[in-house]
Parts: structure tokens; C-alpha cells; sequence
């Protein structure tokens, strides 16, 4: 008896597994590669899939991680006619998280990011060039701290296509730029926290 109810146990888990395993492969949603198979219009990001992440050098010893969790954006493309791409994009600077919220109170002063002076940092792209089929690159204009100022962001398109959880028509990229926070006159501590900084961003943005 005991090894019988052991066998229909094991029986229970496999269909569960086989089930589990039939269910995502039914969500998951065929994607076109490459930016001339991507459709045409306006996207706006998805904050529940996007992540905005910055980096800085620590003393040396390692790359400090830090994100931002709240923003809006907008994309406004077509492949035909790329050059005249926009992406526009505002992130709250009080959002900021270090995994410590005194640490986050200290960088939301004065000193640092200064929320209260300055609520928002901001992107718009100036123009747009496609590098090769999945490959872009956006340059605009960057304000942060009261101070604008050029950047060029390096854009590697993932795909597009309707995910089947919301219907939506989405595409989703990653997005690397680098800038000296010197720039924007924020000098604080430098070299010992390094003037360059690293954003990364993974983001999804839906048809509208």
C-alpha cells in the first residue's frame, strides 16, 4: 500500500510539472527580430518590466548598484523612417534606492541629488541612427541637477510582439550610457566616488 500511494504521488507531480511546463509555453509570445520587423508608432514604458539601474566607482574596491523605481517614457518610432525617432524620458529623482533608506535620505539632500531643488532628471533625443539590425543609437539632451546637457545612448533592440498577457503589441531593449556627474556640478567626493556614471536600462514599452 505505501509503495502504491508513493507511486501515485509521483504520478501527481509529473502531470503538475507537464502541466506548468505546457502553460508557459503558451505565453510565450513569438517575437520579431530586428528593427525593420518592429511595427511603427508610439510606445509608452512599461514600469512594472523596466528597470533604470546606475553604477559609480567605490573607493576602488567596486562598482556601487543603485535604481531608480518611478518614470515615464514615451517611444515614437518607425523603421522606415528611424532618423526621426523620439524617446523621451523622466525619472523621479526621490525614488531613488540603495537597499538603505538612511543612505537614500542622504542622497536625496542637498549635498547629493537634491530632490527638493531638483525633482526630476530628464532625456529627449536631439536625432537617431540605426548601428545594424538590432542596433541604435539616441542622442539628446540630459538635464539632471538643473544643468543640461549631451549624451548618446547605445540601444540594443530584444524584439517585438504581442504578449499574450495584456494583449499588447510590445517591444523591449536594453540601453547603456555613460556621463560624468561633474558635468551637471556634481563633484562631491571625487576620485574617491567616481565621477563617471553608468546607466543601465532594461525596458518594455507597449503600442499605443
Amino acid at each position: 500500500m505505501f509503495l502504491f500511494n508513493k507511486i501515485i504521488r509521483l504520478i501527481i507531480v509529473l502531470i503538475v510539472v507537464a502541466c506548468t511546463a505546457s502553460c508557459a509555453s503558451l505565453i510565450q509570445p513569438n517575437l520579431d527580430t530586428g528593427i525593420a520587423s518592429l511595427k511603427a508608432g508610439e510606445y509608452k514604458v512599461d514600469p512594472m518590466h523596466t528597470s533604470i539601474l546606475f553604477k559609480v566607482n567605490h573607493l576602488g574596491f567596486s562598482k556601487y548598484v543603485g535604481r531608480f523605481n518611478d518614470f515615464e517614457a514615451s517611444l515614437d518610432f518607425s523603421a522606415e523612417k528611424f532618423a526621426d525617432a523620439r524617446l523621451t524620458a523622466r525619472v523621479d529623482m526621490a525614488s531613488v534606492d540603495v537597499n538603505s533608506e538612511k543612505f537614500e535620505n542622504t542622497l536625496k539632500g542637498a549635498s547629493w541629488l537634491d530632490v527638493k531643488k531638483h525633482p526630476y532628471a530628464s532625456f529627449q533625443t536631439t536625432s537617431a541612427k540605426l548601428i545594424d539590425e538590432n542596433r541604435a543609437i539616441f542622442n539628446g539632451n540630459m538635464t539632471f541637477l538643473g544643468r543640461t546637457s549631451p549624451i548618446q545612448i547605445d540601444i540594443k533592440f530584444n524584439g517585438g510582439g504581442v504578449n499574450l498577457l495584456t494583449s499588447s503589441y510590445t517591444i523591449g531593449f536594453e540601453a547603456h550610457t555613460n556621463f560624468n556627474r561633474s558635468d551637471f556640478g556634481l563633484d562631491k567626493f571625487i576620485p574617491a566616488i567616481g565621477d563617471q556614471i553608468e546607466l543601465e536600462i532594461h525596458a518594455e514599452f507597449k503600442r499605443q
